[in-house]
């Protein structure tokens, strides 16, 4: 309530705001002041509240879901949460709407005895689902299938015990994706005999061979990288794997999740 008796016209608030107005036109129209607008405005996006609106979203009811009591906020926890990964999974097929998806829902809840969310709120939680499955997506691997290969950063430093001369390590990193099973060995130098050295040594340690080969962007594995449609292997590298009957896919360049 704005006042004793004044209620803040929060569809007309999403209406205009739908249309284009700025926040502070939206205010002189609607006699509020431009932070009840922008107010009114984040609280609808955070719980997926936009115009058009059904008859039934009344400015009474409008209030109750943007800015509910701390009572209300409380019952809330009570209410039946969704399905989301049975509600992810229907939306994939072909007929299937949230719409559709809800009525169900607010068919189980009534068999159930327990309270429903509204269509808004419904809505809200498979938003933040649908955020959360695009964020980062699982790739299972088999156990034996792939061994993730580079250089290890910047060079170890070992010191010769009869001269004293300190002499740069490069370390050669391999680890199988699966089980993070590691192989690290160091080297003078990363030219291609090292390279290919490295995974001789890697290869007869592990006691076999994975089927893929991930590089990373080397120029001891690749010669061009220019994503996994434009791509062409160091020739020995790819005389090797050719040998030990492995593929290799590298990473793509800054594509640090691949």
């Amino acid at each position: 309530m704005k006042g004793s008796d004044i209620m803040t016209k929060y569809r007309e608030i999403l209406r205009l705001h739908s249309l284009g107005f700025s926040q502070q036109n939206i205010a002189y129209s609607c006699s509020v002041s431009k932070k009840t607008v922008n107010s009114v405005l984040r609280q609808a996006k955070e719980i997926g509240i936009s115009w058009p609106l059904e008859d039934n979203k009344t400015d009474a009811v409008l209030a109750g879901m943007l800015f509910p009591a701390k009572g209300q906020r409380s019952s809330m926890a009570q209410k039946r949460i969704p399905d989301l990964a049975y509600i992810h999974k229907e939306l994939l097929r072909n007929g299937v709407s949230k719409k559709l998806l809800w009525t169900e829902y607010m068919e189980e809840c009534r068999l159930s005895g327990e309270e429903p969310l509204m269509y808004s709120q419904f809505c809200y939680y498979i938003q933040q689902d649908e955020q959360k499955r695009r964020a980062t997506m699982h790739i299972n691997r088999k156990p034996g299938e792939q061994a993730e290969v580079d250089w290890a950063g910047d060079p170890a430093h070992v010191i010769d015990p009869d001269t004293g001369e300190i002499i740069e390590a490069w370390l050669f990193a391999g680890v199988m994706t699966y089980s993070q099973y590691t192989y690290v060995e160091a080297f003078v130098n990363q030219k291609q005999s090292a390279w290919i050295r490295a995974h001789v040594n890697m290869l007869e340690y592990f006691g076999g061979v994975p089927l893929i080969l991930v590089p990373d962007n080397c120029k001891t594995a690749v010669t061009r990288n220019g994503g996994w449609y434009d791509q062409k292997l160091n020739a020995v590298y790819h005389e090797m794997a050719e040998h030990y009957g492995a593929a290799v896919i590298p990473a793509r360049v800054r594509k640090p999740k691949d």
